[in-house]
């Protein structure tokens, strides 16, 4: 697995775990998931993305969108 999936999948658990957080626990739920739709727009125009940092420090192998 490759940055980029390892984020791609880091970020789709997160909405999917959002989600059912929303549905169990609270409608306040919805702005993690709106912070996380923030940070793939911004991490899309920028480049950066924490948790390609975090990835990388844990070995995981370089992507292309992810420098």
């Amino acid at each position: 697995m490759n940055l980029d999936r390892a984020v791609m999948a880091f970020a789709g658990t997160m909405i999917l775990i959002s989600v059912l957080l929303v549905y169990f626990v609270s409608p306040w739920w919805l702005l993690f998931t709106t912070f996380i739709g923030l940070n793939l727009i911004q991490s899309s125009v920028t480049g950066f993305c924490p948790a390609a940092i975090v990835f990388r420090k844990l070995g995981v192998g370089g992507g292309c969108a992810f420098k």
